[in-house]
């Protein structure tokens, strides 16, 4: 089990640089806590507490990463209002 809680947060670390934006930042942190917590809860009950926080927080982060990512990329195409208003019409 501790090889497979290696490989799962060696795999992480690759992968969590992919999205670098403001929101991707704060998506993996907060999911990476989130994750932790519920992991380390679950993992309590089976007997396996710190390998649940680790497995949770590997998992959060991850999926924190990728919703981050996502909403800097909507952003950036002027989804949330960041484009200009239309012009307005000129009137003779």
């Amino acid at each position: 089990m501790k090889k497979l809680v290696y490989l799962a947060v060696i795999a992480s670390a690759s992968l969590m640089s992919c999205s670098t934006g403001p929101d991707a930042m704060t998506g993996t942190a907060v999911g990476a806590l989130g994750g932790a917590a519920l992991g380390g809860i679950v993992g309590h009950q089976s007997g396996r507490g710190l390998e649940g926080a680790a497995i949770g927080a590997v998992a959060g982060g991850a999926a924190g990463n990728v919703i981050g990512g996502a909403q800097d990329q909507r952003k950036a195409q002027g989804y949330y209002g960041n484009t200009p208003p239309p012009p307005r019409p000129y009137y003779y």
